[in-house]
């Protein structure tokens, strides 16, 4: 989601310091949730900066390109392994311990999805019975 603009939060400062308006009616006049209100009054009170705050850098990932072929190795011959079965046996291979989490995340990254076909079909023409026999 993109910030909002400098330019809609000085209007909120400028009305705020009119002193006319609880945070929830500049909230409501402005169209932004009462948390961003709460949120930039916040953060002009303490650095007197309206612009947006820089996003905080992400955990970087914890299998390298190398480790992410491996993985994608074992989804190759072993198609129809769960999460868990795809987790131990990355762990055996690499002996580095990651989460189910991880392992679906990771083939979420690789574009690699574990949805299985159900075998069951249902005949066709068969209707179900609301009767009680």
């Amino acid at each position: 989601m993109k910030a909002y603009s400098v330019d809609l939060r000085q209007k909120i400062i400028d009305v705020y310091n009119e002193g006319n308006l609880s945070q929830r009616q500049l909230a409501k006049q402005f169209h932004v949730a009462k948390s961003f209100v709460q949120k930039l009054l916040k953060q002009y009170r303490q650095t007197g900066n309206l612009a947006p705050l820089k996003r905080r850098k992400q955990t970087p990932t914890k299998l390298n390109l190398k480790q992410l072929k491996v993985l994608e190795e074992l989804v190759k011959t072993n198609n129809d392994a769960t999460l868990e079965e795809l987790r131990k046996q990355f762990i055996a291979t690499t002996g580095i311990i990651i989460s189910r989490s991880t392992v679906d995340r990771m083939l979420h990254r690789l574009n690699l999805t574990l949805k299985k076909k159900h075998c069951i079909q249902r005949k066709k023409g068969v209707k179900k019975s609301n009767s009680k026999d």
